[in-house]
């Protein structure tokens, strides 16, 4: 790609990115067009649906957080590390309003844009969750599907005006639910972790 190429591809997603999170993820593609001052053409040219604009947005952070859940496999404890990944990876899905959604939508979607990523940082999520089963000091009848859900769920309440300054103390509640004493994360019968992700 030619340099000014990428510097107006670059100055697309910047103001996409303030659009959407003002706006959430149904703004007009018209609009963020107009914000950067070019034709709807011109975004369409680098970006032919809102799905590949999300992703192209969305991309760079989910594979952040996807290398971020391999440095804490190795840097941290299984509980500080799980933590630590499951309040990042909450506050990147509540950073662009009404994502959560379509996150969700892709694990599903082969064909969705954003289905590569998502997989792969539900994957990342699963093998620390996996690793605290491992160490004893998570409950065993939650996996990387449950957990990816509790991230959504936990993004969506930060985007609820009325619940926002609940936010921080519910993310506290989720996590003491899922990070447990060692010895007692045997939870009403299941005794092994499940395994899919």
């Amino acid at each position: 790609m030619r340099a000014d190429a990428r510097k107006n591809r670059d100055h697309l997603l910047a103001v996409a990115g303030t659009a959407i999170t003002e706006h959430g993820v149904d703004v007009s593609l018209r609009d963020i067009a107009r914000r950067a001052d070019v034709g709807l053409a011109t975004l369409l040219r680098h970006f032919p649906t809102r799905e590949a604009l999300l992703d192209a947005l969305l991309r760079t952070s989910f594979d952040e957080l996807t290398a971020k859940a391999g440095e804490l496999e190795t840097s941290s404890s299984p509980e500080d590390a799980l933590v630590s990944w499951l309040r990042d990876c909450v506050a990147c899905a509540h950073q662009y309003r009404g994502v959560t959604a379509l996150m969700t939508a892709a694990i599903e979607d082969t064909d969705s844009a954003l289905h590569a990523s998502c997989v792969s940082m539900r994957a990342a999520g699963a093998r620390l969750l996996t690793r605290a089963h491992a160490a004893g000091i998570a409950r065993n009848d939650i996996d990387g599907t449950d957990l990816f859900a509790l991230v959504a769920a936990l993004a969506w309440l930060s985007d609820q005006p009325s619940l926002a300054s609940r936010a921080d103390h519910l993310f506290d509640v989720v996590a003491s639910a899922i990070v447990t004493s060692a010895g007692s994360s045997d939870t009403e019968g299941e005794d092994h972790p499940r395994t899919r992700s």
